[in-house]
């Protein structure tokens, strides 16, 4: 994107609205809290954006004055959702791209064809762009090579995103508009793939993406803010109040930061963001990454009450259907289990700086010999800075061992799942890419309460679409999309485990403690919904309607 400059103003919205004791807002019908020790109620009082009072209508109405305003929504009244994992800036770049996923087209053949219908009605020299294409789950897991898209687009500049964003798909006429030709050298944090000494057009991970994709056309500031809001109009829409925003600077630096508060000063945002500052800046090292942030502004916990900087953000290996994420043992066919992004020192000097900085550790880990690598460089750094209270982070975790979830407890690092590689790639990673053993440790909900943990679930949108719901319906009932079958049964959380990780432990790792449930002194961000999910079976979460979504009281978002 073109940038928005780097200037940070947050807004700080709710300074202009004190708590009282008397309620400006009085919600009044059916309210599931979330709250165990209470979980109905019948009326909330709200004043300030913050909720003080709530129970019984009659505890409640002598809050209220005449002009407090009276809402009896249609419908039950449930904490606002949190996403702890999902991609503004990323998604955003792909926002409009052509759908190639398996979804849109049900073959391999289907996608190929897809991209040369789009390349046929496309002007010749101008950019071929595709996103969410997937061949882990193709019979064969074929990529779209260079020869490929080649042949398929001979007059255009074609780059198809793989739905992990983990790996970059490019024609020769891509490569050379970015500059990228057989003796360009692979860069720290990224690779491509070539035979025979020469590019097949297959780039993987984002010190290599970046390179081939930072050659295409920025949208302009009014097309980003629009594209910001659509992307964030979408979460509301699924009740969600709170984001964190997994990788932010990674293609603007700090303009992404100032954008999101530039946003929300012209008018609040639709739900609140955290972010976590991308730890690679080209051509710097991991201290002076470090550096550049603070010297910017972007401090731990600096922003507002909308928008707020709160994490350091690792990725230590790659994505496991795309085979690069780093196992212990290899992949079926394969003589390898992938390989790390870092190397030991590099990884202990990232994690350094982050910490030294005093900011959350949000690690992407996921085979189960990246969350070694992870486990063991923290447990190594993490003594030296004493007792504290930053929650730091493995994201995805998605393969771990009895020993890797203890250990995580003893080191204060909790587990965010992603729970739609059950669902969406529980099969291929069962029958093709990792094996029954290994895929029954798939995204491990229940041993991670029962080591202690508090995991959160999340979408990484948009590999997946942001939907809380059905992350948590996974959670509980582990159904494969591809055919039905449930992935290991002893790692089915309980329904209260799965709604507790799409908000009260979500808000908890991204420090959100005033959010998730509603409680006297908590937010009143919530959500209005057609069926109550703390009452109503699993199996029917990801149909649930989302009627209203509610920021501290205000409507945010109408169906």
């Amino acid at each position: 994107m073109k940038t928005a400059g780097t200037n940070i103003d947050p807004a700080h919205h709710a300074k202009a609205k004190p708590t009282g004791a008397v309620a400006e807002l009085l919600v009044v019908g059916k309210i599931s809290t979330g709250n165990p020790a209470a979980p109905t109620a019948e009326a909330m009082a709200v004043s300030g954006g913050q909720i003080i009072g709530l129970g019984k209508l009659s505890d409640v109405e002598g809050l209220a004055s005449a002009s407090t305003t009276v809402l009896k929504p249609e419908g039950i009244v449930i904490p606002g959702l949190i996403e702890p994992h999902m991609h503004i800036w990323t998604s955003l770049l792909n926002l409009t791209w052509t759908d190639v996923s398996h979804d849109a087209c049900p073959t391999f053949d289907s996608a190929v064809a897809l991209i040369k219908e789009t390349a046929a009605k496309t002007p010749d020299g101008e950019y071929v762009l595709g996103k969410l294409f997937d061949p882990s789950l193709y019979p064969g897991e074929p990529d779209l090579t260079r020869a490929i898209l080649d042949q398929v687009a001979p007059n255009n500049p074609v780059m198809v995103y793989n739905a992990s964003q983990h790996y970059l798909y490019a024609n020769s006429l891509a490569l050379a508009k970015a500059g990228v030709d057989d003796n360009t050298q692979d860069p720290a944090g990224g690779h491509f793939g070539r035979v025979d000494g020469k590019l097949n057009g297959v780039i993987g991970e984002a010190g290599a993406i970046m390179l081939v994709a930072g050659s295409l056309p920025r949208p302009t500031p009014e097309a980003a803010a629009a594209g910001v809001l659509e992307i964030l109009n979408s979460c509301a829409s699924q009740g969600v109040t709170s984001v964190r925003e997994a990788v932010t600077g990674a293609l603007a630096g700090v303009s992404e930061v100032a954008m999101l508060h530039q946003l929300n000063g012209a008018k609040r945002l639709p739900v609140r963001v955290s972010t976590a500052q991308f730890s690679i800046m080209a051509g710097k090292t991991s201290a002076q990454t470090a550096a550049a942030w603070k010297d910017a502004g972007v401090t731990p916990f600096s922003g507002d009450e909308m928008v707020r900087a709160d994490a350091w953000k690792v990725v230590t290996d790659g994505s496991n259907q795309g085979r690069s994420g780093y196992f212990m043992q290899p992949y079926l066919g394969e003589v390898t289990g992938g390989q790390a992004n870092w190397t030991p020192d590099g990884l202990h000097d990232v994690l350094k700086a982050g910490l030294d900085s005093g900011w959350q550790i949000m690690a992407h880990t996921n085979g189960d010999a990246a969350v070694e690598f992870a486990l063991s460089t923290l447990e190594g750094l993490l003594p030296t800075y004493g007792k504290t209270d930053l929650r730091h982070r493995f994201e995805h975790c998605s393969v771990t061992t009895d020993d890797q979830l203890e250990r995580m407890a003893a080191a204060g690092i909790s587990p965010s799942f992603l729970m739609n590689h059950v669902y969406y790639w529980g099969a291929a990673f069962r029958d093709t890419i990792l094996g029954e053993e290994r895929a029954n440790h798939l995204d491990r909900v229940a041993s991670a309460y029962k080591a202690g943990l508090r995991p959160s679930l999340h979408s990484d949108y948009n590999v997946s679409k942001v939907h809380p719901l059905q992350s948590a319906r996974t959670a509980v009932l582990r159904e494969l999309q591809a055919d039905g079958t449930i992935l290991n049964p002893a790692e089915c959380a309980t329904p209260e485990q799965a709604l507790a990780a799409i908000t009260t432990n979500a808000a908890w790792q991204i420090h959100a403690d005033d959010r998730g449930s509603l409680e006297v002194g908590k937010r009143a961000d919530f959500a209005v919904v057609d069926i109550d999910p703390w009452t109503s079976a699993a199996a029917g979460w990801d149909e649930i309607k989302v009627n209203e979504t509610y920021i501290d009281g205000t409507l945010a978002y109408q169906a």
